[in-house]
């Protein structure tokens, strides 16, 4: 009993993780976009140029965001366990 909670601790742990890394990652991702913004609005440049790096980015933080609240319930050997014993 004492390692299947170990485990949890453990599994929970290194979800915090992803989670607190994924916040991280939004607020650099707003502050550098915005600093990029900026120097194409005082640049006059016609072209927006920054909506790539955007883009790029955006596509990284989505998988990201999908990696820390969401595949940790897709590929969980306790809720396929769950299903199983529901099934019988």
């Amino acid at each position: 009993m004492q390692n299947f909670e170990t485990q949890q601790d453990e599994q929970l742990w290194q979800l915090a993780k992803k989670r607190a890394a994924f916040k991280k990652s939004v607020i650099s991702y707003v502050l550098v976009n915005t600093f990029l913004v900026g120097i194409w609005y005082f640049t006059y440049s016609e072209y927006f140029w920054p909506k790539w790096c955007m883009l790029g980015w955006g596509i990284g933080l989505f998988l990201q965001y999908i990696n820390a609240y969401h595949c940790n319930t897709f590929f969980s050997a306790e809720d396929e366990y769950q299903k199983l014993k529901q099934n019988q």
